[in-house]
């Protein structure tokens, strides 16, 4: 038996941690530089605030009923997030817990007896919610797939159910079944669901699972429209996997907090996101081969319709594979002058570092001095003193001191369990 345990609301839940007033209130929680609503409390949604729609647009109904509104806050959820997976390996054992998301984590329960897995569910959620104060829902199923489906339905009816749903029988699986709209099963999505109604008449979950595996192997993907009617059938497909240790492909993206046109704030951005990327990569010990940089033009198209500004890319084959900063800031901000035009405005830049390799696979030179091989010493240094200080406290003189491009987050609420300065303090 699997179990996916899904925090509740997740980034309204950490804002309400610390804001206790807000309990039982409509909060909401906006994207990067303040323009789209991600999360929803329960109480917003019926005020019939729409998930993904853009903020000034709902800022009339928001400002109505008095709809608390928050900045993202990345350093906060990232930490609670830990906490909560933190919690679930010590209870459960860490090779029994596969973290999907930031704020889901798939469980094996199958070393427990069948009666005792609402007990077990119970007690993993009250442990949950008294040690790291996030309210969670937990669905169990003999699959993955109908453990979303039975976390979906104890969401749906959380009075009836204590966010909890134990689905260990065949009627029980049925019922739920018949519950679940084509839409809203694990894997299927809008487009599949659409053809699914209008050629097949296939409108719930049920429905799907009495398909045959040849029917999800020719209309629904190969091998994963099969895998899906397995699952739906009770029959595991998709085994617990371990969590990616090394990525094949790090990159740091961001919006700019308004549109940019000086070339020097551009370089200044790329700059600071090759710093970060590669600071990413030493994390894991690898080296880079390949650096790209990307910039997103801001969209000339005033209309209602929303555009994508057109993107530009180009990339550089490194002369050797490297992870020291100095040594991929050069190449990145060379990049930028073949990307930008002059009277363009834009809005977003990233750095992507691929054809990565364990650093410990590169030589050192014979023919540069001793302090030049020992650069990763340096590195290692600027990377401690960054994480114990926080903010960049050490960086490189290309990443800019005013930064005027950063991502705007004018409503962020203080980052309490991850900043000194930013405690939150009781009277």
């Amino acid at each position: 038996m699997y179990a996916i345990v899904d925090c509740n609301n997740f980034y309204c839940s950490c804002e309400r941690l610390f804001k206790p007033h807000l309990d039982n209130k409509p909060v909401i929680v906006l994207s990067n530089n303040d323009g789209c609503i991600i999360s929803r409390s329960d109480e917003a949604k019926q005020l019939g605030v729409e998930m993904a729609g853009p903020y000034f647009k709902a800022k009339p109904l928001i400002q109505k009923h008095g709809v608390s509104v928050f900045s993202s806050n990345y350093n906060l959820y990232g930490d609670l997030s830990f906490r909560v997976m933190e919690t679930l390996r010590m209870l459960l054992g860490e090779h029994n817990v596969e973290v999907y998301s930031v704020d889901e984590a798939f469980v094996d329960l199958s070393i427990f007896p069948k009666e005792d897995l609402q007990q077990v569910s119970e007690k993993v959620k009250t442990t949950i919610e008294d040690w790291t104060g996030i309210k969670v829902s937990i669905g169990v199923a003999p699959t993955k797939v109908l453990a979303k489906v039975a976390n979906r339905l104890s969401k749906k009816n959380k009075k009836a159910t204590n966010c909890i749903l134990v689905l260990d029988t065949d009627e029980k699986i049925r019922a739920a079944l018949e519950q679940t709209p084509v839409q809203d099963i694990w894997g299927v999505g809008y487009r599949y669901s659409q053809k699914l109604k209008e050629q097949w008449f296939i409108d719930d979950a049920l429905q799907l699972s009495r398909m045959s595996e040849e029917f999800g192997k020719i209309y629904m993907g190969g091998v994963v429209g099969v895998r899906l009617i397995r699952e739906l059938n009770a029959i595991p497909s998709k085994e617990m996997e371990d969590e990616l240790v090394n990525k094949k492909m790090i990159a740091t993206t961001r919006m700019f907090g308004s549109p940019v046109t000086d070339i020097a704030d551009i370089k200044e951005a790329v700059a600071t996101y090759t710093s970060r990327a590669a600071e990413k990569l030493r994390r894991q010990h690898s080296a880079a081969n390949i650096i790209s940089v990307f910039v997103v033009a801001k969209e000339e198209n005033h209309n209602i319709t929303f555009h994508h500004g057109v993107t530009h890319s180009h990339y550089a084959t490194l002369p050797n594979a490297t992870s020291f900063t100095n040594e991929l800031i050069k190449p990145a901000v060379s990049l930028v002058d073949k990307l930008y035009k002059n009277g363009t405005a834009y809005k977003k830049a990233g750095v992507m570092l691929t054809g990565l390799v364990p650093d410990n696979s590169i030589q050192g030179n014979l023919f540069l001095p001793q302090a030049k091989n020992c650069e990763r010493k340096l590195m290692d240094m600027i990377d401690n003193i960054n994480f114990s200080q926080r903010d960049d406290v050490l960086k490189f003189a290309a990443s800019g001191t005013t930064r005027d491009w950063k991502m705007r987050q004018e409503l962020r609420s203080p980052r309490y369990t991850t900043r000194w300065d930013e405690l939150f303090e009781v009277h």
